[in-house]
C-alpha cells in the first residue's frame, strides 16, 4: 500500500480496503458475520474521526478519537479471527492488519498529545 500521510485519507483507505476484501470472501455464515462487523467498525472508525475534526474543546476531540480508537480496535479483531481461519487473501489480510495497528497507534498518541 502506497504510504499516504494524512490520517483522515488513511481511515478512508482502511475502510475502502476492508470492503474490497471482504468482497472476496467465502459466503458462508461465518464469514458474512466477521465482513459485516469489519465493514461497520472500519467505516465507523473514520466517521467518527470525520466527527472529531468539527469537535470545539479537548475533551470533545479526545471523546470521538476514543471512539476511533475503539472501533479500530474491533477491527482489528475480526482481522485476526478472519487471519487464524484463513479466510481471504492472505497478503491483503496481512497489509491490513499492519495498517489497523499503525491506525491504532497515531489515534492512540493524538489522544495523549491533547492531554
Amino acid at each position: 500500500m502506497e504510504k499516504i500521510f494524512n490520517f483522515e485519507d488513511r481511515l478512508v483507505r482502511f475502510a475502502g480496503e476492508c470492503i474490497f476484501f471482504t468482497r472476496q470472501l467465502e459466503k458462508i455464515f461465518e464469514n458474512e458475520y466477521y465482513k459485516n462487523q469489519l465493514i461497520r467498525s472500519s467505516g465507523s472508525a473514520s466517521l467518527n474521526f470525520g466527527e472529531a475534526q468539527g469537535t470545539i474543546s479537548n475533551k470533545d476531540f479526545i471523546f470521538k478519537v476514543s471512539l476511533v480508537v475503539k472501533e479500530l480496535k474491533e477491527s482489528r479483531n475480526s482481522l485476526k479471527i478472519l487471519d487464524y481461519i484463513k479466510e481471504g487473501n492472505e497478503e491483503n489480510r496481512k497489509l491490513l492488519l499492519n495498517e489497523v495497528e499503525e491506525l491504532i497507534a497515531i489515534s492512540s498518541k493524538m489522544i495523549i498529545n491533547k492531554k
